[in-house]
C-alpha cells in the first residue's frame, strides 16, 4: 500500500518532533501494511517553510536511517503547499516540489475556512505548466462543505482531489465523514491518504479506512483509489470516473 499524504518527516512542521518519533510512525505505517509513504512537509501555511532541496535531504537522510534500524518502508519525498499567488513562479525557481520528486503530480491546500477566489485561475495556470494539481483534505473546507459545486467545477475542470482516511472512518466528526462519503459517491476524488502526524491523535488509519470503503463503495473504489497512488509515484495518469454534482438537501420549515 502507498501513503500519498504523510508528516513523518522528523523536526519539520506538526509532525514528528524527533527522529525517534518518525520512527515509531514507521513502525505503525509498516504494521497497516503500507509499503512507501510521500513525506509532505507543509510549506507557505503561515507557520511552515520546507522548500525543495531541504525535503529531498531531509527524506533521504531518514531513508538512510530506517535502513539502520531495518524498517522496510520507502519514503519519497513530497510537499503540502498552501495555495498562494506566486505558486509556480516558486515552481519555477526550483522551490516547490512535485511528488515523488519526478511526478507531474502537485499538491494544493486550501485554507480551512474558504476557497480563494483566484483558486480555479491558479490550478487551470498550474495544468497549463504541464501539471496537475492535487487538492488535498476538500471535505474539511467548511467553503466546499456548504457550497459542493465549487469542488465540481475544479474537478470538472481537470483538478483531483484527495480525501483523509479519519474523515472517512469518523475521527474528525459526523459531518466531515458525511462529506467525505458524498465526495466519493459523486466521483469528486481520485485518492485517499493518511494526512498523519503522530501515532497517537492523527495516526494512520488506512487499514480501517480500506476497510469500509471496500464495505461501503465496493471493491472497484478501493481498487482505484489503491491504483492511483501507485500511478502517482510511478508519473502515470490516473484513473478518473466522470464527476457529479453533490445534491444538497433541502430544509422544509413547518409552520
Amino acid at each position: 500500500m502507498i501513503d500519498i499524504h504523510c508528516h513523518i518527516l522528523p523536526k519539520v512542521d506538526d509532525g514528528p518532533d524527533d527522529v525517534r518519533d518518525s520512527l515509531e510512525m514507521a513502525k505503525m505505517a509498516a504494521g497497516e501494511g503500507i509499503s512507501t509513504i510521500v513525506a509532505t512537509p507543509h510549506h507557505q501555511n503561515g507557520s511552515y517553510h520546507n522548500v525543495k532541496a531541504d525535503i529531498i535531504q531531509k527524506t533521504r537522510d531518514f531513508n538512510e536511517y530506517l535502513k539502520t534500524e531495518s524498517i522496510d518502508i520507502k519514503i519519497l519525498p513530497g510537499q503540502e503547499t498552501r495555495i498562494y499567488g506566486e505558486l509556480l513562479e516558486d515552481f519555477e525557481k526550483g522551490e516547490i516540489l512535485t511528488i515523488a520528486q519526478s511526478s507531474m503530480y502537485v499538491f494544493v491546500e486550501l485554507p480551512s475556512s474558504h476557497v480563494p477566489r483566484y483558486t480555479e485561475q491558479l490550478l487551470y495556470d498550474i495544468q497549463i505548466k504541464g501539471l496537475i494539481p492535487i487538492i488535498v483534505h476538500p471535505e474539511r473546507n467548511s467553503e466546499l462543505m456548504e457550497q459542493p459545486d465549487k469542488l465540481y467545477k475544479l474537478v470538472k475542470n481537470g483538478a483531483a482531489t484527495q480525501v483523509t482516511a479519519a474523515s472517512l472512518t469518523g475521527y474528525f466528526g459526523k459531518r466531515t465523514q458525511k462529506f467525505t462519503e458524498e465526495i466519493i459517491e459523486a466521483n469528486l476524488t481520485h485518492f485517499i491518504a493518511s494526512d498523519a502526524h503522530n501515532t497517537v491523535s492523527r495516526s494512520f488509519k488506512m487499514a480501517e479506512a480500506q476497510e469500509l470503503l471496500k464495505k461501503k463503495f465496493g471493491t472497484d473504489t478501493l481498487f482505484m483509489f489503491m491504483d492511483n497512488a501507485e500511478s502517482v509515484v510511478a508519473d502515470q495518469h490516473i484513473f478518473r470516473e466522470i464527476p457529479s454534482r453533490i445534491k444538497k438537501k433541502k430544509s422544509f420549515w413547518i409552520f
